[in-house]
């Protein structure tokens, strides 16, 4: 009867106590109450409380040899060890086995994959590797592999060769990083109404204070718009953002890689004798476009350098680097912010930064692009265009031409 008192009034102490203990504490008051209580203590103790009998007994070894820091919850090099210092190449072996199914790898544009982590964990038990479908999800997540919403993974009629040229992308990235020859990614970002219109998203303001814009913001040809044409360096994680204030034309693209090539791109690289260039298949960085091809010969005579182009494939803009490495966080950056003029939206651009080191400049292009340019089969056929073996309309290259 005494017994059951004692663990009774135990049971009550824990009840108040236990919100305030931490691991270290919760184990040396119940080694403190098992050693008051004598024999057969710890097993009193751990009936009232529910703590393990090798805890306390762990808590009153700690108190016999007084060997933990005051300062440390646990001695050093205690606690759970991780499972990729247990099992040594579990993160290896994981992404051999993504890796034939993925669409990217670390030094490419894209990188998710398709096989769920229910069966990658089984596929790494099988090897001999004890690990549970949780893990795997936080495995693939420290190796930057993302899981994808069925949403966006059907993207209508896919190519026959889509993967193979996501693939063929992804070498030549490797090689040109490998070779320290710049890579870059870009795009033209959607055009923006330039003055007091809503813009989405929400930023702190005095409460009951939001900032008030303008009820409509219908296009029209009164309102002034802003597209930026970005550039962003896979390597450095440097972008260049040039904002036009007439058409999205090749003519215009190209101009922009250009100022990228003089303001960034030319002092960040030693010896560049190639430059590739990584764009969706359509807009005004089209593989179909005449002028595209023309503008790039242009630049590949004033730079000097080879200039190689690899195009996403139809309806895979979304993995094109630029998209979620840059234009995200510039977009991130301004929302709930109006874009009232020119200056603004610089200015913000410029100020977009990560976690991560991204660095963006940007500069406003107020030259008027001309809309509907044709280039002659003449001019083409001058143009020192070598399509590549795979798919020579997504992937070819531009040599300078010598005067």
């Amino acid at each position: 009867m005494k017994d059951l008192q004692q663990e009774k009034t135990l049971q009550e102490k824990y009840e108040i106590i236990s919100p305030y203990l931490d691991e270290k504490t919760r184990r040396l008051w119940a080694a403190t109450e098992a050693k008051s209580v004598g024999w057969g203590g710890v097993t009193m103790v751990a009936n009232a409380t529910n703590i393990s009998p090798i805890t306390i007994r762990a808590g009153l070894s700690d108190i016999k040899n007084a060997d933990i820091p005051i300062d440390r919850v646990r001695r050093i090099g205690g606690g759970r060890k991780k499972i990729t210092e247990k099992m040594p190449g579990l993160l290896e072996a994981l992404d051999q086995l993504v890796d034939p199914v993925t669409r990217g790898d670390p030094e490419s544009a894209l990188r998710w994959t398709c096989k769920s982590s229910r069966i990658l964990a089984n596929e790494l038990i099988k090897q001999g590797k004890q690990i549970t479908q949780r893990t795997v999800c936080k495995l693939l997540a420290d190796l930057n592999y993302s899981l994808q919403s069925n949403r966006k993974t059907e993207e209508g009629n896919q190519h026959i060769d889509r993967n193979a040229q996501f693939e063929y992308i992804n070498e030549e990235v490797k090689k040109f990083q490998k070779e320290f020859q710049p890579v870059i990614s870009v795009d033209t970002k959607k055009k923006e109404l330039l003055g007091n219109f809503k813009n989405g998203g929400q930023e702190w303001e005095p409460k009951h204070d939001p900032m008030k814009v303008n009820c409509h913001d219908f296009p029209s040809p009164e309102i002034e718009k802003a597209a930026p044409y970005g550039v962003y360096d896979l390597a450095k994680n440097t972008g260049w953002i040039s904002v036009g204030i007439s058409s999205d034309t090749a003519e215009f693209a190209v101009a922009s890689i250009k100022k990228w090539w003089q303001k960034m791109g030319s002092s960040a690289y030693e010896k560049v004798d190639k430059l590739l260039i990584t764009a969706d298949c359509g807009g005004s960085n089209s593989y179909r476009t005449r002028l595209w091809k023309l503008e790039l010969q242009k630049l590949a005579d004033e730079i000097g350098i080879v200039i190689h182009v690899s195009h996403f494939p139809p309806g895979t803009s979304k993995w094109n680097k630029i998209e979620h490495k840059m234009f995200s966080f510039i977009t991130k950056n301004w929302r709930g912010k109006p874009l009232i003029d020119r200056a603004t939206i610089i200015s913000l651009i410029g100020d977009t930064r990560t976690t991560k080191g991204l660095m963006i400049k940007a500069e406003l292009d107020d030259r008027i692009y001309e809309k509907g340019i044709k280039v002659s089969d003449m001019e083409f056929k001058k143009i020192k265009l070598i399509q590549k073996k795979f798919h020579g309309e997504w992937n070819y290259m531009i040599k300078p031409r010598k005067n």
